[in-house]
């Protein structure tokens, strides 16, 4: 039954995102965040344009905590490794006395929440070594159909952003192939993306865990091993678009200065040769109400510097109060919130 409510739950996603594909950005405010993604799609789309971008090219990034979906009070990855902490804390003993795993079984999950995306893949690699990514996939499957965000009391795959759904769908109809990169984990993402997103796993670029192949009684498995091989953030994010991807986006969205080193790579030209035109996209968290306000002085998806480099960037920074007049795709739309500080 718990997996047909979460069927259920994806079908309306996934409506809703074929539903603005013919009528793209409802969930925008007619401002200049909107005016200005529309002018970049139509400039790099149009065969007449000087412009003219060709589909192979157009290659779309997106991070995915607080880009794509909430992030708060804790990345939803951590609350997934908080819960297999819980489970597997029978089988290890030391981990009442050993950090960060006495905090977790404490219910204190500040500081590992603190250490960002690196903190979290210390973690996964120390609950998940040994496990088959068979295994993982149906853990993370289960987790998914059955846990629930603390504040709003909905399944976390309800947690997504209705304006980022638009834009998702709005690019792929202009020929874009997008793509996540994002610093949680790789394995995790992949179960549930297609079905969210509309993002196949093979473009879903992540964290990961050293694997090795094996053979038991004649089957091929892959193992998962406590040994961390790629974090993908910061300076990990580039790494991991020229391994998993093998091209150059033209278009990056993030939220934080993990995704800073991504929208550098993406937009910073490279020599004189290189003149195609590039669109950086900042999600400012401002709105209180809807979802939460945090930036500069935030512990998860801190945005400082990356905020000030966006304005000598010529980066566009949706402010979700002003320019978006729907969050999530369970919440009614609401008139514009009105003009907030610009950074």
């Amino acid at each position: 039954m718990r997996h047909l409510v979460f069927l259920f739950a994806v079908l309306r996603l996934s409506e809703a995102a074929t539903m603005t594909a013919a009528e793209p950005l409802t969930s925008w405010n007619e401002t200049g965040a909107k005016q200005a993604i529309v002018n970049f799609v139509e400039r790099v789309t149009e065969k007449d344009s000087p412009d003219f971008v060709p589909p192979a090219e157009r290659i779309a990034v997106f991070d995915n905590d607080g880009t794509l979906w909430a992030e708060q009070p804790m990345y939803f990855q951590l609350a997934f490794a908080v819960d297999r902490v819980k489970a597997l804390a029978p089988r290890h003993p030391e981990w009442k006395t050993k950090e960060p795993f006495a905090s977790l079984l404490g219910g204190d999950v500040t500081a590992v929440a603190a250490s960002g995306e690196k903190g979290l893949m210390e973690i996964i690699a120390a609950t998940h070594a040994g496990i088959t990514v068979d295994e993982f996939d149906a853990t993370v499957r289960d987790w998914i159909t059955t846990a629930r965000h603390p504040k709003s009391g909905r399944r976390y795959v309800e947690m997504v952003y209705q304006p980022m759904l638009e834009l998702l769908a709005y690019l792929r109809t202009k020929g874009f192939k997008t793509f996540i990169v994002s610093g949680g984990g790789i394995e995790f993402m992949r179960p549930w993306t297609e079905r969210v997103y509309g993002i196949p796993p093979e473009q879903v670029v992540g964290s990961s865990l050293k694997m090795k192949f094996e053979l038991r009684d004649g089957v091929p498995v892959l193992t998962k091993l406590a040994e961390v091989d790629l974090i993908d953030d910061k300076e990990g994010k580039p790494v991991g678009i020229q391994a998993h991807v093998g091209r150059r986006p033209i278009f990056a969205a993030g939220n934080s200065d993990g995704d800073l080193d991504m929208l550098q790579y993406t937009t910073i030209p490279r020599g004189d040769v290189d003149k195609s035109p590039r669109f950086g996209l900042i999600v400012r968290h401002t709105d209180a109400d809807r979802e939460w306000a945090y930036d500069r002085d935030s512990r998860i998806g801190r945005l400082d510097k990356a905020l000030d480099e966006a304005k000598t960037r010529g980066w566009t920074v949706v402010d979700m109060k002003r320019d978006w007049n729907r969050v999530f795709p369970f919440a009614e739309r609401t008139p514009s919130a009105g003009n907030v500080e610009s950074p």
